[in-house]
């Protein structure tokens, strides 16, 4: 049964079930939704806890599975918790799993806890995967994209009895905030509670949040290519900073720019020959928000305009790899951020 991390406490509140299986790679929504879990399990009388964690090939599943049967004589009830960092669990850890999801039906003396991280649609097919789901309940823990981090913000402030002021000046602290800890949701958690500590409960002024949070946001060039398409250049540009700072692999940051646009110069070819946006999006394996992203930008796009971002892209290649090209700067940050942000331009084009 699929269930909404954000419903998982109203699900816990319902009932207990014997089986719960949380995938996602946000740790610190995977570590809050699992004690969540475990405090559930405490309070009706799991008293006893055991950890798996599945680590090389090695791995010993028959002791997994026979944690299932055994329990201290002081324990009533007792929590397994299994956490496979690799997301795969082999042939072995496939039929044990399965096994465990079959007996936890109707079994109300041990509660199994499977920890994961995002799996793609092919192993969510698979069948050990499917006795999980079948048997209990999957939690998919998402994360907090960037155009709804300022909400999330808001609502963690309100749980400690916080808020920023109203109207468009609470939404440039909100913002402010978000810059600062995008793509890193543990650190964002952090300096909210260090908000906590510095100030009473009540409004905040943008004064106190600037001086407070510290600049924290990690981001990655897939991220960066996401505010490429949204036509975002503040964003891109901070981006582009960040990257360099952290020592990003510039080629990597190409690599993501230039596949981007290698998709869009493939989705406007077939649609100009007649394809449907929806199915060329498909045709190319665009899902998601990119796919949004992709919808929105391609009308502003032509032909002609991406086959020249396409000899962009193979001029910035030799440069990111040391060669020179007229016209172009020579440092490969500064043709990056060139690259860039022409198509950022073009993209936020209304």
């Amino acid at each position: 049964m699929q269930v909404p991390a954000t419903q998982l406490a109203s699900q816990l509140q319902r009932g207990l079930k014997s089986l719960y299986t949380l995938h996602g790679d946000e740790p610190l929504l995977v570590q809050e939704a699992a004690d969540a879990i475990r405090a559930t399990a405490r309070k009706q009388g799991y008293t006893e806890r055991t950890v798996h964690t599945v680590a090389g090939a090695h791995f010993d599943w028959g002791e997994v599975l026979a944690s299932g049967g055994s329990m201290s004589l002081f324990a009533d009830k007792q929590l397994i918790e299994i956490r496979v960092p690799s997301g795969k669990p082999g042939k072995d850890g496939s039929q044990v799993l399965q096994q465990m999801a079959e007996a936890a039906r109707d079994n109300d003396s041990t509660l199994t806890l499977v920890i994961l991280p995002r799996l793609d649609a092919a192993t969510q097919k698979g069948a050990w995967f499917a006795a999980l789901d079948s048997f209990g309940v999957t939690v998919k823990v998402d994360p907090v994209e960037r155009q709804v981090l300022p909400a999330w913000i808001a609502q963690r402030l309100q749980q400690q009895g916080q808020r920023v002021a109203a109207g468009e000046e609470g939404q440039r602290t909100l913002q402010f905030f978000s810059d600062r800890v995008e793509g890193n949701l543990l650190a964002a958690h952090q300096e909210i509670q260090k908000l906590g500590l510095l100030h009473p409960a009540g409004e905040l002024s943008l004064e106190q949040v600037e001086n407070a949070v510290l600049n924290v946001a990690r981001y990655t060039p897939f991220k960066l290519a996401e505010a490429v398409l949204g036509g975002q250049v503040l964003r891109v540009q901070r981006m582009l900073d960040g990257l360099q700072a952290e020592g990003e692999a510039a080629v990597l940051v190409h690599w993501a720019l230039s596949e981007d646009i290698r998709t869009l110069h493939r989705i406007r070819s077939a649609m100009d020959a007649g394809r449907p946006l929806p199915m060329a999006l498909r045709e190319n394996r665009v899902w998601g928000l990119k796919e949004k992203l992709m919808e929105r930008a391609l009308p502003l796009l032509s032909m002609a305009q991406l086959s020249r971002w396409l000899e962009d892209a193979h001029l910035v290649d030799g440069i990111v790899k040391g060669l020179k090209a007229p016209g172009w700067p020579a440092d490969p940050w500064q043709a990056l951020q060139q690259m860039a942000m022409k198509v950022t331009l073009a993209c936020g084009t209304r």
